[in-house]
């Protein structure tokens, strides 16, 4: 490990980045037979392997692109701030538009049929609330992190750190989901072991993130966009094509084949108490407002107005996808559900249902559009990793180290280069938990870090922004609180409790936790501000019109304050 790690940091440049990848998939071919498990073997698909390895060579070459434009921390963190909206409006959609978005939901309608919506929608019905109370003042306040916005008034070192712990929590469980996701695709693939995949995924992201930062992850997110979007449009117009252009027909002939009937096309499938419903929504709208790799692409343009076109051309962009999922899920219930061709000797789906949506290409376009659909997805994996990797690694970085450990006083250089050293540990890490969590449903995974993000990072940042009582004491309570308690809840709930510790019931009812968890966090937020009598709890609510000004109009927005 010493050495390889040493080969690394003597690359200068990307001119060696192809024979380093060649390494690392004949490790990986090599590791593959002395692995065992429920990997199903197939024949390797030479068409979606050539197409597979062009994009993966492609976006090598916008690396280097970046790398040689990369050369302060606002190009590293942000891309200089030089995107207009329609660039990163795509980038944003890049962002959401994620493995658990193409693979999860799409598997989720094709199991539970219905309620797969409910992935669907709550993640489109919290962009208003980015668009219409977080975009605007947090491009006028913040520089690189959330944390900057939370911290401008208040003071820099608790604050930070907690927004930093938060920010990790939810970029480590993100990454997981879309790690299950890489794996799952390349074993499909290249009929290798899925830990041998998830090793590949984790190092080219972090190659990625260590050479182009912001700027190389911004470009493949948007082109990777622009082919999901194309892909998928010519996916549904296929599917319906087989059922003569009948949404009717397809939602008729699904409730024919599925084992649950006319059940698929009711709500209940998946969530039948309405509670946990309601909770799974407010996880979905405001954890969607709460995540950091999210928040910190507002930074990336010049000014408020291109951050509030950048959510205007995402929530069209994403809008669009997920009413193209809805025709996909469905389609593929018939289509490959009801296959033989598509599934294993022992009757179970190949390579789980997480991959019906790759199945489905190949039943519309055969090979080489499986190879282009597989090509995109992995796709939207590594521009999703690379852009959760670099926000956890600004986290690091630029909250604790820089404005914490070295209290504002550390140069660029520096900062840089601790984030690239936390990029490393963030990708083992990720790699680490993708092979421990291999057998859950990613769009699942997805919703339980947004239930997260919902109760750690959405509260204060909003109280941040739009309440003048919020003291330093009522931030870090809040954010505490949300954590400890969606994470508690989590494990109390049946998710975990029954069914990975396998107990008889869970300690908490409801599979969702953002209702309470979120409420909670606001609730302790609220009671530790209104409880501090302090001389800096004063001053930090006076600070609150200094911000509010700043906040609505950009004036003096080169940075953070440091307090």
């Amino acid at each position: 490990m010493k050495p390889a790690l040493r080969n690394l940091r003597n690359l200068r440049n990307l001119r060696h980045l192809p024979v380093v990848l060649m390494g690392l998939a004949g490790s990986a071919a090599l590791a593959a037979p002395a692995i065992q498990g429920e990997v199903t073997r197939r024949p390797l698909n030479w068409s979606a392997i050539v197409m597979f390895m062009l994009f993966v060579l492609f976006t090598l070459g916008i690396t280097r692109w970046a790398a040689r434009r990369t050369r302060s921390a606002s190009d590293f963190y942000a891309a200089g701030g030089g995107l207009t909206g329609f660039q990163n409006g795509l980038a944003i959609a890049g962002d959401m538009v994620s493995a658990a978005s193409f693979l999860g939901i799409s598997a989720m309608m094709f199991d539970k049929g219905y309620d797969g919506l409910i992935y669907a929608l709550g993640v489109v019905a919290g962009w208003p609330i980015i668009l219409f109370i977080v975009a605007e003042r947090l491009r006028n306040l913040g520089r690189y992190t959330f944390a900057d916005v939370v911290s401008y008034r208040l003071s820099q070192k608790p604050v930070r750190i907690t927004a930093a712990f938060g920010t990790l929590t939810v970029v480590i469980m993100y990454l997981v989901a879309q790690m299950v996701g890489a794996g799952k695709l390349i074993e499909l693939l290249f009929g290798t072991s899925y830990e041998s995949a998830v090793v590949i995924v984790g190092a080219l992201m972090v190659l990625y993130v260590l050479f182009g930062g912001m700027l190389a992850t911004t470009w493949v997110q948007i082109i990777k966009a622009v082919l999901l979007l194309g892909g998928v449009t010519f996916m549904a117009i296929m599917v319906l094509s087989h059922f003569g252009y009948s949404p009717e027909a397809m939602f008729a002939g699904a409730a024919r084949v599925h084992d649950k009937g006319l059940a698929i096309l009711s709500p209940g499938g998946l969530v039948s108490n309405p509670i946990d419903a309601i909770s799974l929504g407010v996880g979905m709208m405001f954890g969607t407002a709460g995540l950091p790799h999210i928040l910190m692409r507002f930074f990336t343009v010049a000014d408020a107005r291109e951050a509030r076109k950048s959510v205007l051309y995402a929530t069209g962009f994403i809008g669009y996808f997920y009413v193209l999922i809805l025709v996909v899920g469905f389609g593929a219930i018939v289509m490959v559900g009801g296959d033989p061709a598509y599934r294993d000797a022992a009757g179970k789906l190949v390579g789980g249902s997480n991959m019906v949506a790759v199945h489905l290409a190949h039943a519309i376009g055969g090979d080489w559009f499986l190879g282009f659909i597989s090509a995109v997805a992995f796709a939207t994996i590594l521009a999703v990793v690379a852009g959760l990797a670099l926000s956890g690694a600004s986290a690091v970085s630029h909250d604790l180290y820089a404005n914490v450990f070295r209290q504002g006083r550390a140069n660029e250089k520096d900062e840089i280069r601790v984030s690239k050293a936390a990029t490393v540990v963030i990708g083992l890490l990720a790699m680490v938990l993708g092979v421990l969590f291999e057998k859950q449903n990613i769009a699942f995974l997805s919703g339980l870090v947004l239930a997260i993000a919902a109760s750690v990072n959405f509260p204060v940042l909003f109280l941040s922004m739009f309440w003048k009582g919020l003291t330093t004491k009522g931030a870090v309570a809040g954010s505490l609180a949300g954590l400890a308690s969606a994470v508690a809840l989590l494990v109390l709930g049946p998710t975990v409790w029954v069914g990975l510790l396998h107990h008889d019931k869970p300690v908490f009812p409801y599979a969702n936790p953002a209702l309470f968890s979120m409420t909670l966090a606001f609730a302790c937020a609220w009671l530790a501000s209104v409880l501090d009598k302090s001389a800096q709890a004063a001053t930090e609510r006076r600070r609150f019109g200094a911000q509010f000004v700043r906040s609505m109009t950009g004036i003096g927005a080169a940075g953070a304050s440091q307090h």
